[in-house]
């Protein structure tokens, strides 16, 4: 089956194609998804760090209602509640690559994605937590979204939050 790909954006001279023909802005509009503010960092570091043609963005916290999403997975919080945390880090680290790039359109893929599950000793379920923000960055980069990942249960995250992620995307401003 050959797919139709169409120009999504051209930017800096150089155009960019997506198989479905929408660029990535048009899927987070089509999946109902709007863009939060940057959040500035609590501690002392960055949000993201550019390398040539490699952005790093730092751990983003699941937050709901503005606030840290607190709970612990296999306590107090489902793998659903987890996977909808993670969602909602996901969302926030496509603002995070908007900021570091200028056009999500350039992000060519999403390298890599640690996710860290704080989670009893005896819950196992990380990886089904961690799908909630893979499956998302699949949906708005399509196959740039596929990317090699961790997930680690931890004993805790700041402020008590339930999941924690950070990645490393590759850009095309070329």
């Amino acid at each position: 089956m050959m797919i139709n790909k169409i120009p999504a954006t051209r930017s800096g001279g150089a155009v960019f194609f997506k198989e479905n023909g929408l660029s990535v802005y048009e899927t987070l509009e089509r999946l109902k998804i709007e863009l939060p503010a940057l959040t500035k960092p609590v501690a002392a570091f960055v949000p993201f760090t550019r390398v040539g043609a490699l952005v790093f963005a730092s751990g983003h916290i699941a937050k709901r209602n503005g606030k840290p999403w607190e709970g612990q997975l296999g306590a107090n919080l489902t793998i659903e509640q987890g996977k909808e945390a993670a969602r909602g880090v996901a969302i926030e680290l496509i603002a995070t690559l908007n900021a570091a790039v200028g056009d999500l359109n350039l992000i060519r893929r999403i390298v890599k994605m640690q996710v860290l599950v704080n989670s009893t000793p005896a819950f196992t379920d990380q990886h089904l937590v961690a799908n909630g923000a893979s499956e998302l960055l699949v949906e708005v980069f399509g196959d740039g979204g596929a990317h090699a990942r961790a997930a680690f249960g931890v004993a805790q995250i700041p402020f008590g939050s339930c999941v924690e992620i950070d990645l490393i995307a590759e850009v095309d401003d070329k």
